[in-house]
């Protein structure tokens, strides 16, 4: 008798065991097809990024050899007015 109480106790640990490892292993396959999902998505953003980063760079160093370009590039913030400096000894 003692015997059946412990079977029955060790089987009860064992499908409680059982059903909690098919839980986590669920959990860890779905959470991460999201991490991969996400990821494809972040090095799609960073790549816009370094993309639009260039272009900026690009239009700056435009901007130095013909200013016309200036007031439009300091409307989107890029860059920031420059005022003329007063040379010393004059008003």
């Amino acid at each position: 008798m003692k015997n059946n109480t412990i079977t029955t106790v060790l089987n009860g640990v064992l499908a409680v065991s059982l059903l909690l490892s098919v839980i986590f292993c669920l959990q860890f396959i779905f959470l991460s097809r999201e991490a991969r999902s996400i990821s494809g998505q972040v090095n799609g953003i960073n790549a816009f990024r370094a993309s639009v980063q260039a272009l900026v760079n690009d239009c700056v160093a435009y901007a130095e050899k013909n200013p016309a370009i200036s007031p439009i590039l300091e409307s989107v913030g890029v860059k920031t007015k420059t005022t003329p400096t007063k040379q010393p000894g004059t008003r």
